[in-house]
């Protein structure tokens, strides 16, 4: 029995509460055993003999794959339907966790972390196709904030319950464990869905804004006029190199610079995830408006420059690290959910997993390449050039940001006339 009908007008304005839910899981399943990863890092350092760049390279490999599998799992999306490619998602994410669960050296495990590739390149297409179909235009903005706050949701639970758990029980079960939850995850999204229609051909499905809706009026979208997906996803490899950075070594600069203990400086984390939960729903409730939208990227991409020089005068005043790292969830990591809320406003019928797909592969591109950038310098103590680095990033994509919002103000200006 399902539970979640397709919107139509008529139809309430707030979805069911168990599609949410649901959708955030999706999102904390997707990226789960790469937040792992982190939170059980010097565990698999000490069992598996995994060197500490080992881990990074982990890391980097899980979002290369997913930056790589992005465009083809959104083509998938678009072809087969949300609850299928739901459903999957979770299934790939059970037997990602349960290998890396069962891995008995360092080669297994990169080869886990690719295979848990594919839900995360699943994940943003689907869940955006999930709500466009079910969601009345009226709440997308509050839902899609709400389901990309499970990012977030999902590293809390590497990082504390399950992290707490491999201390009694030990690595694997803790493991094995978020597996059986997401296997768990699979079978409600059967429950939950609706059956995905067969697709028709000539005709516009539920994946897209729709000929009748602002969005999809006019500037050709789908057809090379509009050009929302390449410009976020140019502002998205910026947006991720700058997060990354700032998630993989904000606690080993607390220990290495702050004078921080392991505690405080795991703690720089739980607040940016926190802060990144607060910032994801509220930006994105507030661009389910398209005119405000549009600004969006822009001023975020700015306000996480400002949480960078917060960042980089910590160096000087300890205590302003806690308000570069509030600052950065707030702006930076909310910067991906408003991005999501602009390509379902934009996208063409039937194209908002391939759409979302493209955004979300630059978001993966961007966090494989930043941490190792940031690295570099990191090695050789050079943490106030990191921040630099990390604040040019940002500002680059406030440029990009700001150029497409620019374009599109005139071309709309244009298309009025």
């Amino acid at each position: 029995m399902n539970h979640v009908a397709a919107a139509a007008p008529g139809t309430p304005v707030r979805p069911p509460r168990s599609l949410t839910a649901l959708l955030t899981c999706a999102m904390a399943c997707s990226m789960m055993q790469l937040f792992l990863l982190g939170a059980l890092g010097p565990r698999l350092v000490a069992d598996l003999g995994v060197s500490p760049g080992g881990l990074g390279l982990a890391v980097t490999l899980g979002f290369g794959a997913a930056a790589v599998l992005s465009p083809v799992g959104g083509r998938v999306v678009d072809r087969v339907g949300p609850r299928a490619c739901l459903t999957a998602l979770f299934l790939v994410s059970a037997v990602a966790l349960t290998l890396i669960g069962a891995a008995p050296g360092p080669g297994f495990l990169l080869g886990a972390v690719a295979l848990g590739g594919l839900p995360q390149a699943l994940a943003n297409p689907a869940t955006n196709r999930a709500i466009l179909a079910a969601v009345h235009p009226e709440r997308r903005g509050a839902v899609t904030g709400l389901k990309q706050s499970g990012v977030q949701w999902g590293a809390f639970a590497a990082g504390l319950p399950l992290a707490a758990l491999a201390g009694p029980v030990g690595w694997r079960p803790a493991v094995w464990l978020a597996a059986v939850a997401a296997l768990g995850c699979a079978i409600w999204a059967l429950w939950v869905l609706p059956p995905d229609p067969a697709p028709r051909a000539g005709a516009g499905t539920a994946g897209g804004a729709g000929a009748g809706s602002p969005a999809g009026k006019g500037l050709g979208r789908g057809q090379g006029g509009d050009r929302t997906v390449p410009w976020l996803a140019a502002f998205s490899v910026l947006l991720g190199c700058g997060i990354a950075s700032v998630n993989t070594y904000a606690a080993l600069y607390g220990t290495e610079r702050l004078g921080f203990g392991p505690t405080a400086a795991g703690a720089l984390v739980a607040v940016l995830g926190l802060a990144g939960i607060a910032g994801r729903i509220g930006w994105s409730r507030i661009a389910g408006r398209p005119d405000r939208a549009v600004r969006l990227p822009g001023a975020l991409a700015v306000g996480a420059v400002g949480a960078t020089a917060l960042l980089g005068a910590s160096d000087r005043v300890p205590v302003l690290v806690w308000a570069g790292v509030l600052a950065m969830g707030g702006c930076a990591v909310a910067g991906n959910a408003v991005s999501m809320v602009l390509v379902m406003q934009r996208a063409a019928p039937g194209r908002a997993g391939q759409d979302s797909a493209l955004v979300s592969a630059g978001f993966f591109a961007g966090f494989a390449l930043g941490p190792p950038l940031f690295g570099l310098l990191a090695d050789a103590g050079r943490y106030g050039a990191g921040w630099l680095l990390v604040a040019a990033e940002f500002a680059a994509a406030a440029a990009i940001a700001g150029r497409w919002a620019t374009h599109d103000r005139r071309a709309r200006a244009h298309e009025r006339t």
